[in-house]
């Protein structure tokens, strides 16, 4: 089987780099496209060829679907790789490259309608026996949802059908609250997704948020990958996350691995893609959704299982079998990642700017996924994200030690992050210990007085 001659990437920052290097690695050409604010980033240096789809804001360019097809045909590229974000999961950016003669390196625009959407990718977790918590298909009002919402006990938690991280979700604790939370959340998933579909499920107070990595090729192959923890979280954004989890046996392992390789092959779906779960007090895990691309903790996994995420999608894009044991992989020691943003590590408020000085950490264990250098310009038009840093160690707490001292090290000179954030949280004695969950930032926040959530 012949990989690709030339793969265009859809993205910017870190990720736009990750996947240049692995098609490096492969012998494959790259095309990187840019907005004019990214015109000196790291992406559109390393690159083969670089070509500027349009001004700073993401619409008018790394969300503008007919600026990189014209990039695509002007470049002569085989194939797309969108990365994570902007147009990732849209399955008409997938239909419009396919329709165009170029191979979309993830799944198909059909798999991704089918378990993009929130409402039917629920049902078809539920046909294949994966465990719901109580919900509704999507909804019509907010009278429809204080009918459910009866039915299903409060508090209930109004979510986007078409659409995640944190936008058209409102917790409702009371009837009262529902009419103003419903009417928010149909018009966040509107502004966001051009989608206000929203549906209600059962809110937990305290779980764990929980995701499982899975590979699959056109052969009929479905590798699993094990399980991430995602639970610290920021307004559902995730800052911190690890592989493997420590609520997590090998017996459950087992068991969920077998349970989301039934999920996945029953959708028909090929390439990379994420379950995740909710993970109550009492141990039982409950279906959230399906991300349908490469997740930007990724490293976490790859670093325990040893397999390159990257380069397997671009196989199983070409068509190669995944030569990886379709039976379990245990995690060998143990990774976890800290998000480095451009915000004020107290606030949380955004911090564009100039950095003057860039010293990324090293040593034994560590990986740092970046995009910035000392004298880049960090625009104000996009993601917060700068780099990712991922420690290993052959156990959790030699992983948090490297963490500890990477954090350290890291110097980002004229702006603002996250590290401070990072080192604080990794000293608490229930992050040691392994005992958080989603809400764990916000009980942080409030007993130290925080501005943060």
């Amino acid at each position: 089987m012949t990989l690709f001659r030339r793969v265009l990437v859809a993205n910017r920052g870190e990720i736009a780099l990750r996947v240049i290097r692995a098609c490096r690695e492969l012998g494959i050409e790259t095309v990187s496209v840019h907005s004019t604010a990214d015109a000196e980033a790291l992406h559109v240096r390393f690159a083969d060829r670089a070509i500027c789809i349009g001004p700073g804001p993401s619409g008018q360019s790394y969300l503008n679907v007919p600026a990189i097809i014209a990039a695509a045909e002007v470049a002569g590229v085989d194939a797309i790789h969108p990365g994570y974000g902007f147009l990732s999961e849209n399955a008409h950016f997938a239909e419009v490259a396919r329709k165009s003669g170029f191979t979309f390196i993830g799944p198909t625009p059909e798999a991704m309608r089918l378990l993009g959407d929130k409402v039917t990718a629920r049902a078809l977790m539920k046909k294949a026996g994966v465990p719901l918590l109580p919900g509704t298909e999507a909804l019509a009002d907010s009278d429809e949802a204080r009918a459910a919402a009866r039915g299903i006990g409060y508090p209930v938690i109004i979510k986007a059908s078409g659409g995640g991280g944190g936008r058209g979700m409102r917790i409702v604790r009371s009837e009262e609250e529902m009419e103003q939370a419903f009417a928010a959340a149909r018009a966040e998933a509107e502004a966001g997704f051009k989608n206000p579909s929203v549906y209600l499920e059962r809110y937990l107070e305290r779980p764990r948020h929980l995701e499982f990595q899975v590979l699959a090729d056109h052969h009929g192959t479905v590798a699993f990958l094990g399980e991430r923890e995602c639970s610290i979280q920021r307004r559902h954004q995730k800052l911190v996350e690890e592989s493997p989890s420590v609520v997590i046996s090998a017996e459950v392992r087992h068991q969920m691995g077998e349970l989301v390789r039934r999920a996945v092959s029953d959708a028909g779906y090929t390439n990379a893609g994420t379950l995740e779960f909710l993970r109550d007090e009492d141990g039982s895990l409950y279906f959230m959704e399906v991300n349908t691309r490469l997740q930007v903790e990724h490293p976490v996994t790859e670093m325990v299982m040893g397999v390159d995420i990257v380069t397997e999608q671009i196989r199983i894009a070409a068509g190669e079998k995944l030569e990886l044991p379709a039976n379990d992989m245990q995690p060998r020691g143990w990774a976890i990642e800290c998000r480095i943003n451009a915000e004020d590590p107290e606030s949380f408020a955004p911090s564009p700017g100039l950095i003057t000085e860039y010293h990324p950490p090293g040593g034994s264990g560590i990986r740092v996924d970046s995009g910035i250098y000392g004298g880049f310009r960090v625009p104000q038009y996009y993601d917060s994200l700068l780099a990712k840093v991922i420690a290993h160690g052959p156990d959790r707490k030699t992983a948090i030690a490297r963490m500890q001292r990477a954090l350290g090290e890291l110097i980002v000179g004229g702006i603002k992050v996250n590290v401070a954030f990072h080192q604080r949280l990794l000293a608490t004695e229930e992050f040691q210990s392994g005992r958080i969950d989603t809400g764990f930032l916000g009980r942080i926040a409030q007993s130290s007085g925080s501005q943060g959530e």
